[in-house]
């Protein structure tokens, strides 16, 4: 399995044959989206900044909401979940997704708004690999990332949807979340590259992407 991230809540994920991309931007965000085949697009929430649907190589099959869906031998889960504190009475629903692979699992957390519920939790099992929003801006803010990753408990963590240089969106910077979790000196990685379970961490590691 390989996974890039272009930026934002925007992730490639491919394995095989298969190609996932996750909440695709506009090229007026500021990052570099090439254009890329896919076979599955996952959009969180209707917002412009997670849900463009131009751009691909392909025909993607685009999945917008709850659900139990299978594609080109991806099995998909989409949860509903709030995109505020308020059960969506500010902000809306978001869609939490998990994507089951033949040997590993990546959770897209979307534009997660509160710290999940146990049945949510208990949805959320066995999860690998896990991107989850770290920056606020109506979004997970670095403690409650912190804190739903510790219910989770994945194996790697990928933050996104947090501040850069390409854009700020009034979002806080990776930095802030890293020392909530008390970590530094986080290597940054052009991509992720997991071969076999073999390879996964036996306890929590945070792996930061480039998206450049």
């Amino acid at each position: 399995m390989d996974i890039k991230w272009y930026g934002h809540a925007c992730f490639r994920i491919r394995e095989k044959n298969a190609v996932v991309v996750t909440d695709p931007f506009p090229s007026s965000l500021g990052y570099n989206r090439p254009r890329t085949r896919a076979d599955i697009v996952t959009i969180s929430h209707d917002h412009p900044n997670h849900n463009a649907r131009t751009g691909f190589q392909g025909e993607p099959f685009f999945i917008t909401g709850p659900g139990e869906y299978e594609v080109a031998g991806v099995f998909v889960t989409g949860i509903r979940t709030y995109h505020d504190t308020k059960k969506g009475a500010e902000r809306g629903y978001n869609t939490v997704y998990m994507i089951r692979f033949d040997e590993l699992n990546v959770c897209h957390l979307g534009d997660l708004g509160h710290v999940p519920s146990q049945s949510q939790v208990e949805d959320l099992s066995e999860v690998d690999v896990l991107l989850v929003p770290v920056g606020g801006g109506g979004a997970l803010t670095p403690a409650m990332a912190a804190e739903t990753i510790s219910l989770i408990e994945p194996r790697i963590v990928i933050p996104m949807h947090y501040k850069t240089d390409v854009y700020d969106g009034g979002l806080l910077p990776v930095e802030q979340f890293l020392k909530v979790m008390g970590v530094k000196d986080v290597p940054v990685e052009e991509e992720l590259k997991i071969r076999s379970r073999s390879q996964l961490p036996e306890e929590t590691q945070i792996i930061l992407l480039s998206y450049k």
